[in-house]
């Protein structure tokens, strides 16, 4: 039984499995809504079970490409501290930025 080819990409110091139609929200990219982005960072590419090529650490020459569907923020995560009996708390919210990718193609 033959699978979808997928992939496994590294952008942002983390690694995402990516496939042809799916869509990952990575890192903030310095790329506008709609246009195309290019990820050459491919650990590992896998048309089927038996024809996988995995890179060392990259496969050289693979490229998975994608189109900028959203620039936004993730939900705010609340950052609290406090120390017992001292009478110290701070409370601050921190909301990530994200860039959600359309995979469009992958190439080997």
């Amino acid at each position: 039984m033959l699978s979808p080819m997928f992939g496994i990409i590294e952008t942002g110091g983390k690694q995402y499995k990516v496939a042809v139609g799916g869509k990952i929200k990575v890192e903030k990219l310095d790329a506008e809504e709609g246009k195309s982005v290019t990820f050459d960072k491919v650990l590992l590419v896998a048309a089927s079970d038996a024809d996988v090529k995995i890179g060392k650490p990259y496969i050289m020459g693979a490229k998975v490409m994608g189109e900028v569907l959203e620039q936004g923020k993730r939900e705010k995560l609340i950052v609290f501290k406090y120390k017992p009996k001292k009478r110290y708390r701070k409370k601050k919210g921190h909301r990530q930025p994200f860039t959600e990718v359309k995979i469009t193609d992958i190439k080997v």
